[in-house]
């Protein structure tokens, strides 16, 4: 629900087939797909036999074709052809809306989906970042002689290759997130072959640093930019909050239950680096963004079980099958790329030193150097060499146009690297998105970015800034203290704040549908039913106060709305019915009327 909210009417139009496409099958639903497979060498230079087909898609320009733009996702490990859904009708309509009169390909990276899946399940299941260098060293020796063959600068020459294969001489890109890079290495590799650049969400190709400092850096005034004016009711300070909280967590950890819907509780642990690590989550779920001032504001005050719970329903809600992103294939590359503070072929056993050296060399902001974790470099130190210093494309970068899209609450790919992209074009452009994360053009639910791509392929003039789309899902107010007895008004503000909390849990874990049942703050559960309702039972943020009745969504566009009606009750509470409608929420407690 969360991932492709854009707010546009799309009209598809009757697509013609493509001319040139050989060795290819009908496949899917969309008139005119095209799928077929391209063989390239594991290795280039072969040294090591084998071949890897690459799972190629081509949807047909509606009307008469001006060009071809090719999709590419992100990760690294995401198949674009997965990812982007060619088959699919709102996709197709999409498509046709950015790139009018465009051949549309997406094909699948070597190691994703259909194009020799890499599935490394340790890895791939784990959510401990102290356990992902162990995972990683086990992902690589399953690979063997082969792992060394998956860095950005192998994906760019299949990139090469599928464009000969489909017999176009130059093509357009659009990179979304790492596609960025994969799309500025090809320009750098084959510059005579691109027409032109669309970079959403940017990662330089000298990025990402291998302990994401640039990301802890800007994360405080990136949260802070997001909470202006909008927070208050949660906190005086957000970013204070943050920077406190976290370098407290990283000196003295905590551990803590989290309540399970059957009565049981599972313990979670939270330190500084999974503080932020939750931060930098939140700029690809609005939901989690919503709540992370209130949740950290009452860590900070003491109150940990909001924080020990959002943990566990994150860690829960990221986890992803090998297909839909594949985390072997994301070790491969970034530990073949790098840039590490070790030489490329430095043996495991000797980057430890190193890596220390440079982390104490290296500037964290407002944080301690615990948090180089968040980097690669930690994972990728027992990968076998070589690991790092995969070179790309000599270059020059293309005199093409270039239009760099940030958005400005996105914590993985801060707006300053899109800038320095944009500057190495003298036809690039830089458009922001104020409020909006991580792969900007289908998080903007105002469709102002997309207008932006769409004006930009004709040739029309674009902004550098859109305005601030309306939340999705305001961000919370306080969580309520711990209440011995609340008469009516007091029972009524707890109420509220547990029916918007509730709301948001729901969209960040069940939105799409039924899930598994929730534990409350402090009891009951939540129950999805439906992709647009779910069922409260008892449930509790508050020891003293619990909710129970059906919510409907009603409003599935900013700002998402419900409807239901909910029995309050709890052994500090003044009991009784409360009907929400939107906005409005009153009713009878405690015989009184509220609302």
């Amino acid at each position: 629900m969360l991932k492709h909210v854009l707010g546009l009417a799309f009209v598809v139009a009757l697509l013609a087939a493509p001319a040139g496409q050989a060795d290819s099958t009908q496949c899917g639903t969309a008139p005119g797909l095209v799928c077929s497979t391209v063989v390239v060498p594991l290795d280039r230079s072969g040294q090591l036999p084998g071949t890897i087909g690459l799972h190629v898609e081509v949807l047909p320009a509606a009307g008469m074709p001006l060009g071809a733009v090719f999709l590419i996702a992100g990760g690294p490990g995401q198949g674009s052809a997965h990812v982007f859904d060619l088959g699919g009708a709102d996709s197709v309509a999409l498509y046709h809306f950015l790139f009018p009169n465009y051949t549309i390909v997406a094909y699948d990276d070597r190691g994703t989906g259909d194009s020799g899946l890499i599935d490394c399940p340790g890895l791939q299941n784990s959510t401990a970042i102290d356990d992902e260098a162990a995972f990683a060293a086990t992902c690589a020796a399953s690979l063997g002689t082969s792992a060394s063959f998956y860095g950005t600068a192998d994906h760019a020459e299949d990139l090469e290759a599928v464009r000969k294969s489909l017999g176009f001489n130059k093509v357009a890109l659009w990179g979304v997130s790492y596609g960025t890079k994969l799309a500025l290495a090809y320009a750098l590799a084959h510059p005579d072959h691109v027409e032109r650049l669309l970079l959403d969400s940017v990662v330089p190709p000298e990025l990402p640093d291998p302990f994401s400092a640039n990301v802890a850096r800007a994360l405080p005034t990136t949260m802070a930019a997001f909470c202006a004016n909008l927070c208050t009711a949660a906190t005086p300070n957000v970013a204070d909050d943050i920077v406190t909280l976290a370098n407290r967590l990283a000196a003295h950890p905590v551990r803590g239950n989290v309540l399970l819907p059957s009565g049981k509780t599972k313990s979670e642990k939270v330190d500084g680096v999974a503080l932020l690590g939750l931060i930098v989550d939140a700029d690809l779920n609005p939901v989690l963004a919503a709540e992370l001032p209130a949740v950290i504001r009452a860590a900070r005050l003491g109150n940990l079980a909001p924080l020990l719970r959002i943990v566990e329903l994150d860690n829960e809600s990221s986890q992803e099958s090998s297909a839909d992103l594949s985390f072997g294939l994301f070790a491969a590359t970034v530990c073949r790329d790098g840039p590490f503070p070790w030489t490329p072929l430095a043996a495991p056993a000797d980057r430890a030193a190193v890596l220390q050296q440079a982390i104490a060399a290296t500037s964290f902001g407002s944080f301690g150097s615990w948090a180089a974790k968040l980097g690669n470099a930690d994972l990728c130190q027992t990968w076998p060499s070589p690991a790092g210093g995969a070179p790309l494309g000599a270059g020059p970068l293309p005199n093409v146009p270039v239009l760099a899209i940030s958005g400005g609450f996105d914590m993985r790919t801060p707006t300053a690297s899109a800038a320095s992209v944009v500057a190495r074009f003298p036809q690039g452009r830089l458009l922001v998105v104020p409020g909006i994360g991580h792969s900007v053009v289908t998080a903007d639910s105002s469709g102002c970015a997309a207008r932006a791509v769409r004006s930009w392929m004709l040739g029309q003039t674009v902004p550098d800034t859109c305005a601030r789309p309306e939340a999705l899902v305001a961000p919370l107010a306080a969580f309520p203290a711990a209440t011995k007895h609340a008469g009516p008004l007091q029972t009524y503000a707890i109420a509220a704040k547990t029916l918007r909390e509730a709301e948001a849990t729901w969209l960040m874990t069940s939105g799409s549908g039924p899930a598994a049942p929730l534990g409350g703050l402090y009891g009951g559960k939540l129950v999805a039913n439906t992709k647009s309702t779910f069922t409260l039972v008892r449930y509790s943020i508050d020891r003293g106060v619990t909710l129970s009745g059906a919510i409907k969504l009603t409003n599935d566009r900013a700002p998402f709305a419900f409807q239901g009606l909910i029995t309050v009750a709890g052994n500090a509470a003044a009991g009784g019915i409360l009907g929400l409608k939107g906005a409005s929420l009153r009713g009878t407690l405690g015989g009184r009327s509220v609302g």
